[in-house]
């Protein structure tokens, strides 16, 4: 029977406080920089946690909004924009040269995420902002995306990413956190959204149907409040699907 490998990330450094719980269940990490949660501090914490922890580091830079925790669209000039990526990333660059860290990879966060899928304009300023991390770092990003298209045809390496704990409309964006199906808490369904993911490139939209879509790796939400029930039963879980949680 055919076996398969998934990598699952989390969000954290958002100001939760339980990685030191979800880390021995996830093998990457997308650490918050300061642009929408996090400061020097506990990203040094959190980067610590996931050097003991063997987990892959990625950096979660965002629109810079606190107050908005990076989940509304900014009317912000392209070089601030530019700018406040940079700072955050070479901010979080410092911290993984301070404590021995190797950065695997960049997720951008929230509503900065969501609007570089589809914003052909947004995604290349996003790209000119990551740039000088181009041939060393790995870009998560969504399938069949328009930041996913550019950044290939800039020559990133991809890992296309997937939402273990989020709904999807038919056109593979993200039903809204407005909306009370948004989110996924019950861990068996969360088991059962992703496994047609990781076994057939499919997923099962709120409409119903399935639609294609390819994952390297999943996202269980940091601030997802059953998030370290659903880390714990997909790692107990998934191997009696033939599905190994890839090291």
């Amino acid at each position: 029977m055919k076996e398969f490998t998934i990598d699952i990330n989390c969000d954290v450094g958002e100001g939760v406080g339980n990685e030191a719980a979800i880390f021995p269940y996830i093998s990457s990490c997308n650490i918050a920089c300061g642009g929408h949660a996090g400061d020097l501090e506990s990203m040094k914490e959190i980067v610590q946690l996931a050097i003991l922890h063997n987990t892959r580091i990625g950096a979660h830079p965002s629109y810079p909004d606190k107050a908005n925790f990076g989940r509304e669209v900014m009317d912000i000039p392209d070089h601030a924009l530019i700018q406040s990526i940079k700072n955050q990333l070479s901010a979080f660059y410092e911290v993984l040269d301070e404590l021995g860290g190797t950065l695997h990879h960049i997720k951008p966060h929230g509503a900065l995420y969501n609007q570089i899928a589809k914003d052909e304009w947004l995604a290349e300023v996003f790209l000119k902002a990551v740039e000088e991390y181009r041939t060393t770092t790995i870009l998560y990003a969504p399938f069949n995306s328009i930041i996913a298209q550019k950044a290939s045809d800039q020559g990133w390496k991809l890992w296309y990413e997937a939402f273990a704990d989020r709904n999807y409309n038919p056109d593979l964006s993200l039903v809204s956190r407005k909306d009370e199906k948004a989110l996924i808490r019950q861990p068996k369904e969360v088991l059962n959204h992703v496994l047609p993911i990781i076994k057939e490139a499919k997923v099962k939209s709120v409409s119903g149907e399935f639609h294609k879509i390819k994952a390297d790796t999943l996202c269980v939400h940091g601030d997802t409040a059953s998030a370290l029930e659903i880390l714990m039963y997909l790692s107990k879980e998934l191997p009696n699907h033939q599905v190994q949680i890839q090291q």
